[in-house]
């Protein structure tokens, strides 16, 4: 990612997700509602965008199957880590999922591969259409 547009987002979370996943969408559109403070953006990992965030960290660009959470010029969160750091950064109750950090990654990460291996089994593939104020919130390019 080049340097100008990690400084447009450095404030912003992007969340990055399988876009193919009714599962996901559903979860997207979640955090959109719950997300008051404007803190996220959100690319699907099949986007022009997610294919070079994945690309430039040498990461599996054909499998779609981890979340990632990525602050620019910070960090990048995958799976758990990531849930848990959505949660926080939203705030409120949602905050108490921080007590998940006493979990081992190894544990949550099992839990959250199960999930992930059954998505498409626990949602329909349809996908929410944003409104046009939640679609200046996606990032394709």
């Amino acid at each position: 990612m080049t340097n100008e547009l990690s400084a447009s987002f450095k404030d912003k979370h992007i969340v990055f997700y399988d876009g193919e996943c009714g599962f996901c969408n559903h979860w997207v559109q979640w955090i959109l509602e719950k997300d008051k403070n404007n803190k996220f953006l959100f690319s699907s990992l099949q986007s022009e965008f997610g294919q070079k965030f994945l690309t430039e960290r040498n990461l599996p660009n054909q499998v779609f199957d981890t979340i990632y959470l990525w602050k620019p010029d910070s960090f990048y969160l995958t799976k758990y880590q990531a849930i848990l750091k959505i949660a926080s950064e939203i705030g409120g109750i949602y905050s108490l999922a921080s007590i998940g950090k006493t979990l081992p990654d190894s544990i949550g990460n099992q839990f959250y591969n199960l999930v992930s291996r059954n998505r498409k089994k626990l949602a329909s593939n349809q996908c929410f259409l944003p409104s046009a104020e939640q679609r200046k919130k996606f990032i394709e390019k």
